[in-house]
């Protein structure tokens, strides 16, 4: 029923998991073909994906022309967006496979609810933080996954050919009224909090998200980004 696609660029620390993820799914049946859409990576990310069966596609790096070239290969009528460091909870699965047989569904997405592989305090404040975003601004991130049926997807536009905020670009386009929140978690990688700082990280999330809405342009803020 499903195709997921999984855009990657060095990936090799995570991307192990996130495919780990969807055996059980493509066992099932309800997972029918996965599609790795690599950026140049210069680790072993090919040679993992190779190694979990998905099939590879490369292109020149960022995020939404590679999104845009796995949705264009994929053979099923339902699509899963699934950033290359994020884990989908176990019941993911049985979830999505309730939510796609509904009729309605075809002209709803669905996201996760965001959580992060770490124990820390300041981890759950963000995920709190996160929960309020998606609750109040129905502005979930790419490192929520998306689920949604290619009928939805074409008729929206499908996603453009950003380095950044291709995310936020299509759920803005999707709007609050064609979107719900599965209570599956996507466990994400907290490397770059931990890195960055779990206050200084969110903090340049929002500058960048705050200057996206002011219409400046995505390539400079994948500059600022980092």
């Amino acid at each position: 029923m499903i195709s997921v696609i999984i855009p990657t660029l060095n990936a090799q620390a995570t991307l192990a998991a996130t495919l780990s993820c969807l055996i059980g799914a493509t066992v099932q049946g309800i997972v029918r073909e996965v599609i790795v859409v690599d950026g140049g990576s210069h680790d072993d990310t090919g040679a993992i994906a190779h190694g979990a069966g998905a099939t590879i596609l490369r292109t020149e790096p960022g995020r939404g022309r590679q999104l845009m070239a796995g949705a264009a290969a994929a053979k099923c009528q339902w699509l899963l967006f699934l950033h290359g460091d994020t884990v989908l909870d176990e019941g993911w699965a049985q979830e999505a496979a309730r939510f796609v047989e509904r009729p309605e569904a075809i002209g709803v997405a669905g996201a996760f609810d965001f959580a992060l592989d770490d124990f820390s305090p300041a981890a759950r404040r963000l995920e709190r933080m996160v929960r309020w975003r998606c609750k109040w601004l129905g502005l979930p991130y790419g490192d929520q996954g998306l689920l949604m049926s290619r009928h939805l997807y074409e008729n929206i536009g499908g996603f453009r050919d950003m380095p950044l905020m291709e995310d936020v670009d299509m759920v803005r386009r999707l709007g609050r009224r064609r979107l719900i929140f599965f209570r599956s978690k996507a466990v994400t990688s907290a490397a770059r909090y931990r890195r960055d700082g779990f206050v200084a990280r969110p903090m340049r999330n929002a500058l960048t998200l705050s200057l996206f809405f002011l219409r400046v342009s995505p390539r400079w803020l994948a500059r600022l980004y980092g």
